[in-house]
């Protein structure tokens, strides 16, 4: 079972829930990692306040729907979601600021779920169906686990340590999977329902790539949702599991993929 009793102390939440505004999250850029080619993460959006910030990151799943965290996009530490309004897409481009296309929301639907890391998952239905492109493509869910030891791949626009600068750029690394047991180990969070992956210090998920994807074999495994000691440390970072029986099914029930 997932120990919890010192989490919140020792745990750095990828979307920081002490703002100024009142919704979302801080920008960045992944820890330790390169630049993205164009047309390498054709999937990958990022998500934006109202005001064209970068907040986090997510996956195009259809041409209708986005898959991203929900404490990127809820109310406090509750399950409400914030007004589809305040938020826009950036899709097909791999500067967050510039290029691609920039699309309205027309409803996020939050897992009931979600709470004390698990669960952790949204949906963004677009305001108008996306139209694909060599750049703006869906990306497969994963329905099965990822052996441990495996390479797994993660992108957006993290900082590139807990208060380092924040690129234009889209960046990636490349992390390895831990199993349920290695992950209950390193950081006390072996949860089925999570997917840990480890890396060597100064590399891994960042402020700002809350939400953004985790692939392997091109298929979408998991959503960024927290580091465990800050940006970069030597611990596993936590990712929601996609194939996850039962956010497989949530995703089906609310958005046909």
């Amino acid at each position: 079972m997932v120990t919890r009793h010192n989490l919140l102390v020792t745990t750095c939440l990828l979307a920081l829930t002490v703002v100024s505004r009142s919704y979302a999250a801080p920008n960045g850029r992944i820890v330790g990692g390169a630049d993205a080619a164009i047309g390498q993460f054709p999937h990958q959006v990022s998500l934006q306040r109202d005001d064209g910030s970068h907040t986090c990151g997510g996956s195009i799943i259809s041409e209708n729907f986005v898959i991203t965290a929900a404490h990127c996009v809820v109310v406090g530490n509750g399950i409400e979601p914030y007004p589809a309004r305040y938020y826009q897409v950036r899709v097909g481009s791999i500067q967050r600021t510039l290029g691609g296309l920039l699309l309205k929301l027309k409803r996020i639907i939050v897992h009931k779920g979600y709470g004390n890391f698990l669960n952790d998952i949204a949906l963004l239905e677009l305001e108008k169906p996306l139209v694909f492109t060599e750049n703006i493509q869906p990306i497969e869910l994963a329905e099965e686990e990822v052996p441990s030891g495996e390479d797994v791949i993660i992108s957006g626009w993290g900082r590139l340590s807990t208060s380092g600068p924040i690129p234009n750029r889209m960046q990636w690394n490349t992390l390895k999977a831990l199993n349920t047991e290695e992950c209950e180990e390193a950081i006390q969070m072996g949860d089925d329902s999570l997917i840990c992956l480890a890396h060597n210090p100064d590399n891994g998920a960042c402020f700002g790539d809350s939400g953004g994807p985790a692939t392997y074999n091109g298929k979408l495994v998991g959503l960024s949702n927290f580091v465990y000691d800050g940006c970069g440390s030597a611990n596993p970072d936590g990712y929601t599991k996609v194939a996850y029986a039962d956010h497989r099914e949530w995703i089906r029930e609310n958005s046909g993929v």
